[in-house]
């Protein structure tokens, strides 16, 4: 099993702001530091539309209802009604428009976001390294962790709150509510291995049609009862906490399903930049989501009753079927997303070495990031159909969202504060007066959420344990490994002065011997050497190394040191988004000097059994014993790094832990 710097393994060895990232978006293209515009910046915006905006543009499906009507929820009357809107519209402009799109994003490591490349913004992320601060990585890992969470919940809540539309329309179709969202459910996590290249140019659209329906459907009943536009004013949401006190504080944990997506702008900066999707809120997605709000608060103020599901029965009788097929389309759309957001996060936390090795699928030759993982796609399908059918309902699951979304969203807070101050040199007033306002919401919001825990709010939190333990003690057991192979490991120049002295037999062609330490010599070559008394002519000692950046420029990639007696050490270098291709770089080598065809060489892998002992002081035994189950499911290395089967030869050992 051949290894990486990053997760080496046993098997292989304002004048106030003016350190900040330069903004107005000049990262928006993810490969070109250019900002995008005209029809460029029309097909990213539209593209941005669909896949980042799915999530928070299908909230308004159920957000105001949960406060009217849902387990938690406050009396209909016209002064809660506008202190809940009042709510929604400071959380939206304060959260999303304030936090996210103002300050967040500009926290891009070379133009990919989400919370994973802010850890490594933060804090280097190796498995052995002196300036990592393990408590931030930890804060990461945790924050990743969540985000699966969020993947199994909003897909069920989302689709299921979709075709419930159908009861509204008559009782009839009440008991096939369930069994239509699990099929449609199961067919959307069984397409996922074709990719969202063949759908995804509807994507865009079809969510353009579904925003401006929000914003129609709003904006005819807001000209009904027109004074529901002054719960823009902060004194109806002040006044709501002053009349329901404790009631009214904890409506902020329904409130926070207005907010749900929005750290989806955060992990989808490096698939469209920071202009279209500023753009693309600001005039569109916004907007449309307020009128809708406020159309449903109008509705309430007008008839308390239709608290049932106020966003369906803003449509006219004649509208209703049609509405529950556009619902259901953006609901899938916006599962979508999450889905693809969870490859991503995988993809990140298996190079950075949280996770094993996963068998990772690029569904096309053109677009960036779209990939699949079927272990993550069918987990997930499993556990949004068992959501499905344990909650029964979009009301009862309302009660497990939301805790999972808002503590990421408090972690974001903590590790934007250490970038803005130790990255960028930001005043240290400044950072504590702009994150204190960021945390203070943060803490408001989950606070109100702890009530849902149980409720159906453990789900997302012990789903995130479950990761989390799973991601820590795979850190843990690559850490105790690389340790016990660096402390044994013999330097390159100690075995070439000794095979040297007494060289055996030197036989035609180029063998690469895939190795963790870039100083130490690969234990298949020593193995190689004592048993089979033979070195080919030419030996590369070659480590596939993991950087703190998302991607790796061409010129970059490969470094090469040559070593003397017919041995390079060879050092390439991949970005955490980038799927290591160790053949194709070999063949890009003709251009250095060390000319080699890939179809000749010979790889040489290690391959060590590990067995658990009680060797490792921080890592109890059932630990240890759930590293090395983890490590012997993990993809073999041969499939991870793209190298040619009938070209490896794998060298097997034993290796205690």
């Amino acid at each position: 099993m051949a290894g990486t710097a990053s997760q080496p393994t046993p098997t292989d060895g304002a004048p106030s702001l003016p350190a900040a990232p330069p903004d107005p978006s000049e990262a928006s293209d993810p490969h070109h530091h250019t900002a995008p515009r005209g029809r460029y910046l029309l097909t990213l915006s539209v593209a941005a539309l669909g896949v980042v905006y799915g999530d928070i543009g299908t909230s308004p499906l159920y957000a105001i209802r949960e406060c009217f009507h849902g387990p938690h929820a406050i009396a209909p009357t016209p002064a809660n009604v506008m202190g809940v809107l009042s709510l929604v519209f400071w959380a939206l402009i304060l959260v999303i428009s304030g936090k996210y799109l103002a300050f967040v994003l500009r926290a891009d490591n070379d133009g990919e976001g989400g919370i994973l490349a802010l850890t490594a913004l933060a804090t280097p992320i190796k498995i052995v390294s002196k300036t990592e601060r393990w408590g931030l990585v930890l804060l990461g890992i945790f924050g990743a962790a969540l985000l699966y969470g969020d993947g199994m919940i909003t897909p069920a809540i989302s689709v299921l709150s979709a075709v419930e539309g159908l009861q509204t329309a008559t009782p009839i179709f009440a008991p096939y509510v369930m069994p239509i969202t699990v099929v449609i459910l199961i067919g959307l996590f069984f397409i996922q291995s074709h990719g969202t290249g063949r759908v995804g140019g509807i994507f865009g659209p079809v969510t353009f049609v579904w925003f401006l329906t929000l914003a129609l459907l709003g904006a005819v009943e807001i000209a009904r009862h027109p004074r529901v536009l002054a719960s823009v004013n902060p004194l109806h949401a002040i006044e709501f906490f002053a009349t329901n006190g404790w009631t009214g504080y904890l409506i902020l944990g329904t409130v926070v399903l207005a907010i749900t997506g929005g750290e989806s702008l955060y992990v989808d900066l490096g698939h469209f930049g920071r202009r279209p999707i500023r753009l693309v809120w600001f005039t569109l997605v916004m907007p449309a989501l307020l009128l809708n709000y406020f159309g449903q608060g109008a509705l309430l103020i007008n008839d308390p009753a239709a608290a049932a599901n106020p966003f369906y029965l803003l449509a006219p009788d004649w509208a209703l079927y049609p509405m529950v097929m556009l619902a259901t389309f953006a609901t899938v759309i916006a599962s979508q997303a999450v889905i693809s957001g969870a490859f991503s996060v995988t993809m990140q936390a298996v190079q950075f070495g949280f996770l094993p090795r996963l068998m990772i699928t690029h569904t096309s030759s053109r677009e960036y990031g779209q990939i699949y993982i079927p272990s993550i796609n069918w987990a997930l399908m499993v556990a949004c159909i068992l959501l499905v059918l344990g909650f029964r309902s979009s009301s009862n699951l309302a009660a497990a969202y939301g805790v999972a979304v808002i503590s990421t969203m408090t972690i974001t807070s903590l590790m934007f504060a250490v970038v803005a101050r130790q990255r960028w040199g930001w005043n240290r007033v400044l950072v504590g007066a702009l994150v204190g306002v960021f945390l203070t919401i943060d803490l408001a919001f989950l606070g109100a959420n702890l009530v849902k825990i149980p409720h159906g709010g453990w789900f997302p939190l012990v789903a995130a344990a479950i990761v989390f333990l799973v991601m820590t003690t795979w850190r843990r057991g690559r850490r105790a490994v690389t340790r016990l192979l660096l402390a044994n490991a013999l330097p390159v120049d100690e075995f070439l002065r000794t095979v040297m002295a007494d060289p055996p037999v030197r036989v035609p062609g180029t063998a690469v011997f895939m190795n963790g330490n870039h100083t130490g010599t690969p234990p298949a070559l020593l193995t190689n050497v004592r048993h089979n008394h033979v070195l080919h002519q030419r030996n590369i000692l070659l480590t596939a190394r993991t950087e703190q950046t998302p991607r790796v420029e061409p010129d970059e990639r490969v470094q090469i040191e040559p070593l003397g007696h017919g041995f390079y050490r060879v050092i390439i270098r991949y970005g955490f988004t980038e799927e290591p291709d160790i053949p194709t770089a070999l063949a890009d080598l003709r251009h250095t000097g060390l000319a080699l065809d890939p179809r000749s060489v010979t790889y040489f892998l290690g391959r060590e059994t590990l067995i658990p002992t009680k060797n490792v002081e921080e890592m109890a035994v059932w630990r240890e014993t759930l590293f090395v189950t983890m490590a012997r499911n993990a993809t073999n290395a041969t499939r991870y790094f793209r190298l040619p089967a009938n070209q490896v030869i794998e060298v097997g050992a034993q290796l205690e832990i």
